[in-house]
């Protein structure tokens, strides 16, 4: 169908977006069709309110911390946009043709009747998002007079044909995002309320009645209420759904997003191995950090810590196999320090954090995640029962106390790395009595993992240096620092 008495003649009928939305998503719900795949962890919540909203024809606001999804949400709302729909051709405001609102499209339909020209858009094309900065003018969002067009078409400044429509007009028939509303301006927020309400818009003075067609979906990050900004309580009043969104609540899940959102090389997926292990390890750095003493928890701490740890976490294992000539390999407990870039990067510390400084902030968020993991598996070194005959530690514990020292390269080949592992007596002994059901091909990386989870709790001591992990006896340490001082 390319024109206007072609599409009367096969029936169609013009709809509202929000009706539209409504209707695709009752069919959508009635034939268990998947909708918003790869939004993990929200099934029971957060999609549950959205379909509430969208059934309601509801303008949207999503309330969360930073890394929660937001955007993600909004952009595959146009699933459930008509794959396509008409305007009319040529059209600056996506001109319904059975309901012109442009004076533009209006002038078209006169002038060539049901010969009128039309075509379809795409709901690919029907997603307008903008980013909310101090910035932003009521002239980018709602539009302003273009005097070159007046003084052309030789016509005053109170006709409509003069206007140079923005965003918002040009977005008609569209999903329209604001993300970060609250670092809008009051006086930009003040014109986009009476659009939610009235559907008018006014520039310069003249007032125009637009019946403008629109989903209007909003982002705000709760901290920003007293940090930047606010929602003025007009527009806030206006928006009638207001969706509060959470990080992940279990580490299953919160697995599942860093690895689906991982942009990880086809080489990476195939010559790297990761085990659990670490990837829980590494969950569990987010999961601390958003309830630690020095991480500012109003601020969050974003999914994107774990997925760019993720990334690096494979990176390093994978520099480590390239220096080697290696074809694979396999990530490593000591391998986390090449992740320390990710994690500074992503936590907003308060005061006492500050004070601490970034790096030492993250090395005592991944000593704490390593001592939760290491609980789950192995007997707790400092509840040991009084009177037990056998110490589990004892034997690994008299290793270092005998004055060996164990190091371990950050760049050592793996066949280098498991023969300084195998040194220490007792310990492959150890992991196979309380971890028995492990993969063959991660017993030494649990070795690794208990000695550095032992000297967290001070059971043997460990000294990081540029290029390598000296484990020791603490003893052995104090000794030495006390006959140096002599």
């Amino acid at each position: 169908m390319n024109t206007l008495g072609q599409l009367k003649a096969s029936g169609y009928k013009s709809k509202s977006i929000k009706q539209e939305m409504r209707d695709n998503l009752v069919a959508a719900l009635r034939n268990k069709t998947p909708l918003f795949q790869g939004i993990l962890g929200f099934e029971d919540t957060v999609l549950p309110d959205l379909q509430r909203a969208i059934l309601s024809r509801h303008n949207i606001l999503l309330l969360g911390l930073r890394g929660q999804a937001k955007t993600r949400i909004a952009r595959l709302m146009t699933e459930l946009l008509d794959e396509y729909v008409p305007i009319v051709a040529g059209s600056e405001l996506n001109d319904d043709p059975l309901q012109p609102l442009s004076r533009q499209a209006i002038d078209l339909i006169e002038l060539h009747g049901d010969n009128t020209p039309i075509e379809w858009l795409h709901r690919s094309q029907r997603y307008v998002e903008k980013l909310a900065t101090p910035d932003v003018s009521v002239a980018d969002l709602i539009g302003d007079i273009d005097p070159i067009k007046a003084a052309t078409l030789k016509l005053p400044y109170s006709d409509e044909r003069v206007i140079h429509f923005g965003l918002v007009p040009r977005s008609h028939r569209c999903i329209f995002v604001i993300n970060e509303l609250p670092d809008l301006q009051a006086r930009i927020q003040v014109a986009l309320f009476n659009i939610l309400q009235e559907g008018d818009i006014q520039i310069r003075g003249f007032k125009l009645r637009l019946p403008l067609d629109l989903q209007f979906v909003f982002t705000a990050n709760p901290e920003d209420y007293t940090n930047r900004g606010s929602i003025i309580t007009p527009l806030k009043d206006r928006i009638e759904s207001q969706i509060l969104t959470h990080y992940p609540r279990t580490l299953d899940v919160a697995r599942k997003i860093t690895e689906q959102e991982a942009d990880l090389s086809p080489e990476q997926k195939n010559d790297i191995y990761a085990s659990d292990l670490l990837k829980d390890l590494l969950e569990r750095i987010a999961f601390v950090a958003r309830s630690s003493e020095f991480v500012d928890e109003k601020s969050g701490v974003s999914a994107r810590l774990t997925i760019a740890g993720y990334e690096n976490l494979i990176s390093t294992a994978e520099r480590r196999m390239l220096i080697n000539n290696e074809e694979k390999t396999a990530v490593r407990v000591g391998d986390f320090w090449g992740v320390i870039p990710a994690i500074t990067g992503k936590i907003e510390l308060v005061y006492e954090g500050e004070q601490e400084g970034p790096y030492n902030v993250a090395l005592k968020l991944l000593s704490a995640a390593v001592k939760e993991r290491f609980l789950e598996i192995f007997p707790n070194p400092q509840k040991l029962k009084k009177g037990r005959e056998v110490d589990p530690y004892g034997v690994l514990s008299a290793y270092f106390s005998g004055g060996n020292v164990v190091q371990i390269l950050n760049d050592a080949s793996d066949v280098v790395y498991k023969k300084e592992l195998e040194k220490v007596v007792g310990l492959e002994k150890f992991v196979a009595q309380f971890a028995p059901n492990i993969p063959a091909n991660e017993k030494h990386l649990y070795m690794e993992f208990v000695l550095h989870a032992l000297c967290e709790f001070d059971i043997i001591s460990k000294d990081f240096v540029d290029s390598y992990f000296s484990f020791r006896d603490p003893l052995a340490d104090a000794l030495g620092e006390l006959f140096d001082g002599e």
